[in-house]
Formats: C-alpha cells, sequence, structure tokens
C-alpha cells in the first residue's frame, strides 16, 4: 500500500474512483503478505500486486465491476489440481482479497489515512469482510481520534480498542466479532490494517534469560535486538532466526541507536561495567519500558551508582527494577512471561490483580 499510495492520492484528489485489491489472509506458500496491495483506476491504470502476477488479471476484472456496482466484494484463490491452468496460484498457497470501491463519496477519511501514512504517522484502517455489518466500510483509527463507521456502534467501539492495539504492535490480520462488538463471536470479520513499524524491543546481555525474553518479544510482534559485547554469547544461533544480534557495548549501541514511546528496553547483564552506562543512557531517552534484572541487593547497588551519575528522581523512576512481575518464576521461560506480563501491563494500565478478585469490564474502555 505504500508504495502506490502517491498514485491513489492524485486519483483521490481528482474525485476519479478507483477499484482497491488488497491481501486480507494467506495460508501456505501464498506470494504476498496481508496488506499487499493492488488498485485499478482511470484509463484501466493499474499499479500495485496481490500476487506477484499469478491472479491480477482476475483481479483487474473484479475491480472494474466493484467500481461500476459500488458494492464491495471477496474473492479467494488457490492452486486448483483438476485444472492447474485456471485462475490460481502456482506456487500451492491461497490468498484470500478483498476488493472495494474507492472515492470521497464511499471513503471520506481515505485522504486523511493517505496524508497519516506518507507523513509518518500511525494509524489503522479497520475494514468489515464479510458478515451482517456493510462489507468494505471502513473505520480509520488513530492514537487519539477516529473517522468513519463499520455499521453500529458497539462494532466500532470494539474494533477501536483492538486497532489501537494492534497499532501498537504494528500488527496487520483478520478479528472476529458479533454484530454489535461482542469479542466471543465471529459473525463479523473485520480487517486491521495498521500503517506503523513494529515497536523494538532492545534486550542487552546474551544470557539464557535473553534467549528466553527474546523469543516471547518475537510473539508479542517486537522487533527485538540483542546486544552484548562478549562476542562468545552474542552468536545469532542462541537466538531465535528473527531476532537481530548485535556485538557491541550495551551503552555505546543504545547512543547510536533510535528509541520512540514504544520502545521496551530489557537490561539483563546484572554488571556494573554494562549496566550503569547504559542506563544512564536509556533513561534520558523515550522508551515505553526499562526494566533491569538482578537481586534485591544488585538493585541497591545500583541505584546507589546511578545516582552518583547525576540521573534525577523523575530519571530513576522509570526504571522497572527488579525486571517483571512476581510470578514466582524461577526458568528463563517463566521469567520472560513475567517480564511480558509487566511490558502488557504497563502499556495498557492493568492493576495485575487476578481477574476473579477485581470487577467490571475485562477490556477497559479506549475513548476516541
Amino acid at each position: 500500500m505504500r508504495d502506490i499510495l502517491p498514485v491513489l492520492e492524485r486519483w483521490y484528489a481528482a474525485r476519479v474512483p478507483f477499484g482497491l485489491a488488497t491481501v486480507v489472509a494467506v495460508s501456505r506458500s501464498a506470494p504476498r503478505e496481508p496488506g499487499a496491495a493492488m488498485a485499478v483506476g482511470p484509463d484501466d491504470e493499474v499499479v500495485g500486486s496481490v500476487s506477484g502476477g499469478c491472479v491480477e488479471g482476475a483481479v483487474f476484472d473484479l475491480a472494474q465491476e466493484v467500481v461500476a456496482s459500488g458494492e464491495a466484494q471477496m474473492a479467494s484463490f488457490g492452486y486448483s489440481d483438476e485444472d492447474a491452468f485456471a485462475v490460481g496460484l502456482t506456487c500451492g498457497g491461497e490468498i484470500s482479497v478483498l476488493v472495494r470501491p474507492v472515492s470521497p463519496e464511499t471513503d471520506p477519511a481515505f485522504g486523511a489515512v493517505a496524508a497519516s501514512v506518507t507523513a509518518g504517522e500511525p494509524v489503522t484502517v479497520a475494514t468489515v469482510v464479510d458478515g451482517p455489518a456493510p462489507r468494505g466500510a471502513t473505520l480509520a483509527v488513530w492514537p487519539g481520534t477516529v473517522a468513519g463507521t463499520l455499521g453500529t456502534p458497539g462494532l466500532d467501539a470494539a474494533v477501536t480498542a483492538d486497532a489501537r492495539g494492534e497499532l501498537a504492535l504494528g500488527a496487520t490480520g483478520l478479528r472476529h466479532y458479533g454484530p454489535h462488538g461482542e469479542r466471543r463471536e465471529d459473525a463479523v470479520t473485520v480487517f486491521l490494517h495498521s500503517f506503523a513499524p513494529p515497536p523494538r524491543m532492545l534486550v542487552f546481555g546474551a544470557i539464557d534469560y535473553a534467549t528466553a525474553v527474546a523469543r516471547v518479544g518475537v510473539f508479542l510482534g517486537y522487533r527485538v535486538t540483542v546486544c552484548d559485547a562478549r562476542p562468545v554469547f552474542a552468536t545469532p544461533k542462541r537466538f531465535p532466526a528473527e531476532v537481530e544480534v548485535v556485538v557491541d557495548w550495551p551503552h555505546r549501541y543504545l547512543h547510536g541507536t533510535d528509541t520512540d514511546e514504544r520502545t521496551v528496553i530489557c537490561v539483563l547483564t546484572h554488571d556494573p561495567k554494562f549496566d550503569v552506562p547504559l542506563l544512564q543512557e536509556a533513561l534520558r531517552r523515550p522508551a515505553a519500558y526499562i526494566g533491569a534484572m538482578g537481586s534485591r541487593r544488585t538493585h541497591r547497588d545500583r541505584m546507589k551508582r546511578l545516582v552518583e551519575t547525576g540521573l534525577s528522581e523523575e530519571e530513576l523512576s522509570r526504571l522497572r527494577s527488579p525486571v517483571g512481575l512476581d510470578l514466582g518464576a524461577r526458568t528463563p521461560e517463566e521469567v520472560a512471561v513475567s517480564v511480558a506480563a509487566e511490558i502488557i501491563a504497563l502499556r495498557w494500565g492493568g492493576t495485575c490483580a487476578p481477574l476473579t478478585e477485581t470487577s467490571g469490564a475485562i477490556h477497559a474502555a479506549d475513548s476516541a
């Protein structure tokens, strides 16, 4: 979508309707990921791709039909053993494509969404794929506002909350709801397309605990980097394939790395020569979470050293140490779960209390 956006903005500004096809689901060895897009505009101009060439002809025809009728349509394409020359994917995978008409009349928020994406501002577009809600209806969700509707206030509220959660992680995918946003139903299928890079998780100290924390970070949707000054420990084979491994002094690496309000920093070295200069750098830059591993004694000694560096009380108050929630964790994997739980609770304002001891809504209301 990002690649073809300049052309789409030109068509939209000229008030020329166009058909926008978006991959909303894939299986097996599909050639493109969810979010891949192709559009058909005036004079049969085509931009983008949904399959790398396998089914573009069929999608082209469908896009023309959608523009003519004004009604969104769904189509699925896969490999056919009965007729290998039929329209389908030669790779053996399957894709589901939503094709919808776009114009200032059908999608009044598209211009604002395009402007945000171009400016690098985070936004999620929720689109009805299937169910009793109007197919192709869109709801644009920014961190502080929304535009559009999916048909009912309840559905809009539930999707807004989930869209902001996905936006925090830069995630894209299908979600299912009841007609009025009921979370345990699946009558309505909605595609959440997040336009934001995944947040970063920076793990310092390539120990066994780092392997577990990195693994859970990948699972939660973070772009994970593990950094350690000791090359004997900082080896890619000790970490999941998705994890970047860097050999460098932690404070030096962090000094040259951009962070933002979504960045998670986990300091697992528990060695003063690494911890102190690293935390001195971390606590003076934007980050959603800064946690440091160590015993109570290690924490007290670390805090004393950090005070001596000149860090203020406000800066020191950002440090979560000892890292994680009190789950009684013992193994590296259990500790990783406790760290992840603390990160999630801090992000969404969770109480960390058992749900059996709380009352009211399980998911806090998320107002625009």
